[in-house]
């Protein structure tokens, strides 16, 4: 028998609270994820988008049928066991209502497990992603056919992917197939692709560009000069002799012989 699928409409949902709600940690009970498909939950654990989180500190009270929300008192017994309880003070007559402990689990997911569920689906190499001033989560440089650019995750109502002008909601671009959820990758390089501009924090400038071939340039007329005098001073050596001379210098900025043979000579 082939083993039901997980839903996408539980990773959608996971991925509109965290979007809501902004740079906060999204909590959700044991309980409402017992309403969850069973297959979604477990590959949601799988893939690190949820993660077991500290019990709750308040619960539904079960004591009646106000179903009031209360803090949760929980002391340690002897045997190092722990009970939690509600003391109602809506009634007089309850006191202590038990909790369950199982009431009380909980599981969390946060933007920087989105972004690191990102990164994973992309191949990207950033498995801490990092989260920059702007509040941008950089995930890593994703190569399309034509260039380069860092994909962040962008917070701020909706989880959004961002490459340089390129923008997408997150959830328009998740899949669900044969080894559970997945990004598609292909949507995103076409993003670093199709941007009109890109991040200057990024993206190097034509000058910076430029700055570099001066100095390349810089560099490899020090070394023709000091074959030019090699040439003076030893007469009739190798080309390759050379080169190995000036390899050893600092000059060669760590160039191999080879690479200073290719550029001594004009």
């Amino acid at each position: 028998m082939t083993p039901p699928e997980p839903s996408l409409d539980a990773l959608l949902e996971l991925l509109e609270r965290v979007g809501a709600s902004r740079d906060a940690a999204v909590l959700v009970s044991e309980e409402e994820l017992s309403r969850w498909p069973a297959d979604a939950v477990r590959q949601l654990k799988a893939q690190k988008l949820l993660a077991k989180a500290s019990p709750a500190s308040t619960a539904v009270c079960p004591g009646c049928e106000q179903e009031c929300t209360m803090p949760v008192h929980t002391v340690t017994g002897g045997a190092g066991k722990a009970d939690s309880f509600i003391v109602c003070d809506k009634r007089d007559d309850i006191s202590r209502v038990v909790v369950p402990a199982e009431r009380l689990r909980q599981w969390r997911c946060g933007a920087e497990a989105v972004a690191g569920f990102v990164a994973r689906g992309l191949g990207l190499r950033s498995e801490n992603p990092r989260k920059a001033e702007d509040g941008q989560w950089e995930l890593g440089m994703v190569r399309g056919k034509k260039r380069s650019q860092m994909v962040c995750l962008r917070m701020g109502g909706r989880l959004e992917l961002v490459a340089g002008s390129s923008t997408v909601c997150l959830a328009e671009v998740v899949s669900l197939g044969a080894a559970g959820y997945s990004v598609y990758g292909e949507v995103v390089r076409h993003m670093a692709d199709t941007a009109a501009t890109g991040d200057s924090r990024y993206t190097p400038s034509n000058a910076r560009r430029e700055a570099r071939k001066l100095d390349t340039e810089a560099m490899h007329e020090r070394w023709r000069a000091e074959y030019r005098a090699l040439k003076k001073r030893k007469p009739g050596m190798s080309d390759v002799w050379y080169s190995q001379q000036i390899a050893k210098q600092d000059m060669a900025e760590g160039k191999s012989a080879e690479t200073i043979r290719k550029h001594m000579k004009r």
